[in-house]
Formats: structure tokens, C-alpha cells, sequence
């Protein structure tokens, strides 16, 4: 069974990340333990991990953009390449001064999305760090704040429902400019007078997770019959204390789930939201 807390874990991130756009707008700190990215109006920036992944929990301390971040996204996801592509996303849609953020989930599979559940947040993630974390492992993907789980997508091939599980992946970080859908769906743009915009990126930990390199799985072991058997936290599922702190958050902090937007799919709802005792 599954119970999570947070895992402090202060590698240097010289090590562990690539700046990857953006030029000078993306900067390690503090003997690497701080990431800054930055937005202006010529341009965002962002970063990428240095190991690619078929499996894991990746987990940074995130401090989003203060004041009026209207038209801004904060990115922090899992994505193969390619048009066909494998993705778990956090996104942080800015809002103006006063308003809170939306935290934006979405699930991917073979380039197809249209997996999204959105959430205000229970603070101010603007004041401090918070810890967020992604756990995909061949049973299911969890999506985590401060330890607490907000979502679950669960593993249902079984019953025809497309899962990532072949592509492997890579931790991508981003702050850009989506004034077009971000805010009140772009009715509110980015006002550059506030800017540039900064958002700060801390403790990243990859402790469990699956690296591929030169063709294989760093979990992979030699048991023909189990062939992850040393990694038993890819087996593990929730508790039914984080099934309760997931059920809180839904009920009380959710502001979009896409199984219940008949509107949006007037043909029928995706399978999964038909399934026996769904988790979405």
C-alpha cells in the first residue's frame, strides 16, 4: 500500500537538469540548488532532465510567479518525442493579482490528450516553495502536491483505454507566454509592465525511478518471471489515507473534470469515465 510524504533530496542540479531555451532566462544558483526561469517579451525559457525515463517519480519544490501573472504557464511534465507522443502535465495557468491560479493535469497517450482536470490550489503557491510530484509506474499515474495525492489515472488497458507505458520520457520545465487560452480562456492578456516574470525550481528528486540508458531499464532484473521485482514501489497503490486526501481535494478544491463534461463530448464520455468505481 501507497501512503506518501515528502522526500527532502538536495542534489545539485548541474547534475540532474539541462538548460535548454531561453538563453540567459533559465539560470542555476546557489551552487546548484536553485532554478530560475524566466519570462520577458521576447521570450520564455525552460529545462529539461538529463535521463529519460520508462517509469517513475519525479518530484520538484516549485515557486510560481507572484503578483499579476495573467497569460503566463508555468510548465513542470513528462513527455516522450514525436507526433505520437506520451505526456503527464502539470500546468499553472497565471491569473491576475488577487485571483488564484489553476493547477491544469492532463494525460496523454500516442498524441492524444483531452484527459484534463483542473484545481485551485489550498495556499498561495506564490508566497513559498511546494513540493509537486509525478508517479507513473505500469499500475497508474498519481499527480501529488505537498505529498497529497490530487489525481489518479489509472492503468485500464484492459478495457481498451489507451495507457503510456512504451515511450520513454523526459522531465520538461517551462515559464511562456499562452496569453491566447491561459486566463478566462485569453480574455485577459499578459501585461509586460509587470514583467519580466520569474518562477523558482528547487530539490529535484528522482530517487525511484526506471533510467533508461544504452537500451535498458535501470529496474530491470534478471527474473524472467518478474522482471522488475527489485522495484516494489512500482507496484504499490494507494492508501486509504491518500484515497481519502485525494477524495478531499476533488470534492472541495476540483473546478474541471473532463468525465463530466457532457457538453464537451456529445457522443459519449471517454471510456474510462464509464468504468466500474473510476478514478479519472
Amino acid at each position: 500500500m501507497l501512503s506518501f510524504s515528502i522526500v527532502a533530496f538536495a542534489g545539485n542540479l548541474y547534475d540532474d537538469l539541462y538548460r535548454t531555451w531561453g538563453e540567459d532566462r533559465c539560470k542555476i544558483l546557489n551552487n546548484g540548488q536553485l532554478l530560475t526561469v524566466t519570462l520577458d517579451e521576447v521570450s520564455g525559457s525552460g529545462f529539461e532532465s538529463k535521463d529519460e525515463y520508462l517509469y517513475a517519480k519525479i518530484e520538484m519544490d516549485i515557486k510560481l510567479v507572484p503578483g499579476n501573472s495573467a497569460g503566463t504557464v508555468t510548465a513542470f511534465y513528462l513527455s516522450s518525442k514525436g507526433q505520437y507522443h506520451d505526456e503527464i502535465d502539470f500546468e499553472f495557468l497565471g491569473n491576475e493579482t488577487g485571483r488564484p491560479y489553476t493547477l491544469h493535469t492532463n494525460v496523454f497517450c500516442q498524441g492524444t490528450g483531452n484527459r484534463e482536470m483542473q484545481f485551485r490550489l489550498w495556499f498561495d503557491p506564490t508566497a513559498d516553495f511546494h513540493s509537486y510530484s509525478i508517479l507513473w509506474t505500469p499500475k497508474h499515474i498519481v499527480f501529488l502536491v505537498d505529498g497529497i495525492p490530487i489525481r489518479e489515472f489509472e492503468n485500464l488497458e484492459r478495457y481498451g483505454v489507451p495507457f503510456p507505458k512504451n515511450q520513454r520520457m523526459k522531465l520538461y520545465a517551462s515559464l511562456w507566454n499562452a496569453d491566447d487560452w491561459a486566463t478566462r480562456g485569453g480574455l485577459v492578456k499578459t501585461d509586460w509592465s509587470e514583467g519580466p516574470f520569474n518562477a523558482y525550481f528547487k530539490k529535484f528528486n528522482a530517487e525511484n525511478a526506471c533510467v533508461w540508458s544504452r537500451g535498458a531499464s535501470s529496474c530491470r532484473s534478471n527474473s524472467k518471471f518478474s522482471p522488475f521485482s527489485n522495484n516494489a514501489w512500482l507496484w504499490d497503490k494507494l492508501d486509504y489515507g491518500a484515497e481519502g486526501n485525494m477524495k478531499w481535494v476533488q470534492q472541495k478544491h476540483m473546478v474541471y473534470n473532463y468525465c463530466t463534461d457532457t457538453n464537451r463530448f456529445p457522443q459519449g464520455l471517454p471510456k474510462e469515465c464509464y468504468l466500474k468505481n473510476p478514478k479519472y
